[in-house]
């Protein structure tokens, strides 16, 4: 007997999964940009000559990139609770994102960071400028845009990891999906349906991305 399709049912719960797609985004946003930040002052610490800033930065990139995003998940929702440390659902999941994305953006930034050459740096000297603001007027733009491409690639795959935060139950998209697929016993669909979003969301993003490259390229 052949299995017909029958979209009825994800029809009717489609607002259920275009809330679970905003959350998604909003988990991403919010982890990406605060992943960002510790990327950054990881990948500085990275490349500093002092070991006792360099050795603890190593040992947090080894650690995060080395470890499955679903158990640091499952660590900090049901075991961190037991050492004191209580989150909610979806504050446990940003954070654990974040730390995942800023462990991989540290090593972007790096990269970025050793691709600068070192006479800006003595220039910015030469003109009076401390090393802050070397770093943040000249070093950190000038990465930025040597990354981009890298950067694109890593935000994308950071926004379908928040599939993982259906785990502990966070109700984005995965979970949505999950919730329509137990109730209408429709598989297909919900699955179908499910991947287009996440295939057009992350075409959207690269796009946007995409662009952004394109507007901040250095001219040749």
């Amino acid at each position: 007997m052949g299995y017909t399709l029958n979209f009825a049912a994800v029809w009717r719960s489609f607002d259920l999964l275009l809330s679970g797609l905003a959350l998604s985004l909003g988990l991403a946003v919010i982890s990406i940009f605060i992943g960002a930040a510790i990327g950054l002052a990881v990948a500085f610490a990275l490349t500093s000559k002092s070991r006792l800033v360099g050795a603890p930065a190593r040992l947090y990139v080894t650690v995060i990139r080395n470890l499955p995003i679903l158990v640091l998940v499952l660590f900090a929702y049901f075991a961190l609770p037991q050492m004191g440390f209580r989150l909610g659902k979806i504050e446990s999941f940003v954070m654990v994102l974040s730390l995942y994305s800023g462990a991989y953006l540290a090593e972007v930034f790096r990269a970025g960071l050793l691709s600068i050459p070192r006479g800006l740096t003595e220039a910015g000297l030469a003109i009076g400028l401390t090393p802050m603001q070397i770093r943040s007027s000249i070093i950190a733009p000038l990465m930025f845009r040597n990354v981009l491409p890298s950067l694109s690639s890593t935000v994308i795959s950071l926004f379908k990891d928040t599939s993982l935060a259906a785990a502990i139950a966070v109700p984005e998209l995965t979970f949505a999906a999950r919730k329509i697929n137990v109730e209408s016993f429709r598989v297909v669909e919900t699955w179908m349906v499910t991947s287009a979003l996440y295939v057009v969301t992350c075409f959207l993003i690269a796009a946007l991305l995409r662009r952004v490259e394109r507007r901040l390229a250095l001219p040749r």
